[in-house]
């Protein structure tokens, strides 16, 4: 670290390169903490985690006991008799007793983006309930048709208040807090839903995994699926970068301002298809008189039936740059995907043992360095673009659902174990 400083202090290096390796090296560090315990009030799995994305202060947890909890991961509770290590202890927990609490297992336990004043919890008993977190109590609940596996809201939202629901239907939902009822209805799989992911980079753009074995990409302006991954569609490596005076930078510009006006998500459905051989035939048969529909990936039945995994999609990740996207699916596989192109870039991830009957939370780094995976009883790190594992981080006793990575104050990943 000391070399860093030296070389910022000269100048030889900037701020964000300084910061970078700064990250980097504690990353590299990371062990399992002897200072820092939090004491957990469920008795079952830990299926969901996350730190509030506002102050980076409180974490919340969701169970299988039907509990939710949330800890100040800043401040600790008691310390124990040496004064060494510090306790954090739960600030409250809503579990079966409460009024409306839910009955089954808690699949997942977010925050509301912007304010810690509320979170939300998905349950196996088919509800969706929206919680004050001063009062503990209910806001609006959502009854949906069947377990609840995955719900999300988009981080980067301004102009709605959605959460996006998958369940053993095969029809994902997008609930309203602001009107308390459901506004979309989103088909296209064909077998109940695990992730749901929302773009990181587009407020409006959905991805959701199903069992089925397939990844979509939902406009949620329009109606159906516009993209739909395909394994065997792929590409080796990080995109080429478009050269500013190349024929195809100039097509690309001159069609993006002739078609500005159209609702269309960013950089993922006209590039998209560009690099195949159908949508250049399909393309030269729409002339200007044509009255064909215009047709994208999600509305071909080739295409409709393609699929990401060798079975159920259990987890996805949106990078922070939202370039890439991550999944893991029931057939031990990770895959690393080039968002724009929708292509598979090929990165051979070390052999994981990943559960195959739940779904999983994945974390990433901010610089989209490291992917963090839940593998049956320890966390690995790999490297997200050479697929080695980076680091194992072990110390539980039974399988692992879920982790966090927390960049606020400390550069720590946060796991609970089942």
């Amino acid at each position: 670290m000391w070399k860093e400083i030296t070389e910022r202090e000269a100048g030889r290096i900037g701020p964000y390169s300084f910061a970078n390796r700064i990250t980097s090296s504690r990353i590299s560090s990371l062990q399992l903490s002897n200072y820092k315990e939090i004491v957990s009030p469920h008795r079952g799995s830990i299926n969901s985690l996350q730190v509030d994305l506002t102050e980076g202060r409180y974490l919340l947890s969701g169970a299988t006991d039907a509990s939710a909890a949330v800890y100040d991961i800043q401040r600790p509770s008691i310390y124990d008799g040496t004064g060494l290590v510090a306790k954090h202890k739960h600030i409250f927990v809503i579990d079966k007793q409460h009024e409306h609490g839910h009955k089954y297992a808690i699949s997942t336990a977010i925050w509301y983006p912007v304010d810690t004043g509320l979170f939300m919890t998905g349950s196996y008993d088919g509800y969706i309930n929206v919680w004050d977190t001063n009062s503990t109590q209910v806001v609006v609940n959502f009854k949906l048709p069947g377990k609840v596996y995955r719900a999300a809201m988009s981080a980067m939202a301004t102009s709605h208040m959605l959460i996006a629901a998958g369940t053993e239907d095969v029809q994902v939902r997008l609930c309203d807090i602001a009107s308390g009822a459901f506004t979309h209805t989103l088909s296209g799989h064909r077998d109940g839903v695990m992730a749901v992911e929302w773009s990181t980079s587009n407020e409006w753009i959905l991805i959701t995994g199903g069992c089925d074995g397939a990844i979509r990409f939902w406009d949620i302006r329009r109606a159906g699926c516009f993209h739909v991954l395909n394994q065997s569609h792929t590409q080796l490596g990080r995109r080429q970068p478009l050269l500013e005076g190349s024929s195809i930078n100039k097509v690309l510009t001159s069609k993006s301002s002739s078609e500005g006006s159209s609702i269309r998500p960013r950089g993922l459905q006209k590039r998209t298809v560009a690099y195949t051989k159908q949508s250049s035939i399909r393309n030269q048969g729409q002339g200007k008189g044509s009255v064909k529909q215009r047709l994208h990936p999600g509305m071909l039945s080739s295409q409709d039936r393609a699929t990401a995994h060798y079975g159920a999609v259990t987890g996805l990740k949106v990078t922070e740059d939202g370039m890439y996207l991550l999944s893991a699916g029931s057939d031990s596989r990770l895959r690393l995907w080039d968002i724009e192109s929708g292509c598979n870039t090929l990165v051979n991830y070390e052999t994981v043992r990943l559960q195959t009957s739940k779904a999983i939370q994945l974390a990433v780094t901010q610089d989209s360095s490291l992917v963090f995976v839940p593998c049956m009883t320890a966390v690995k790190a790999f490297d997200v673009w050479s697929g080695k594992t980076s680091l194992t981080f072990r110390g539980h006793y039974e399988y692992v659902n879920s982790c966090w990575f927390n960049s606020r104050d400390q550069v720590q990943p946060f796991s609970f174990v089942i």
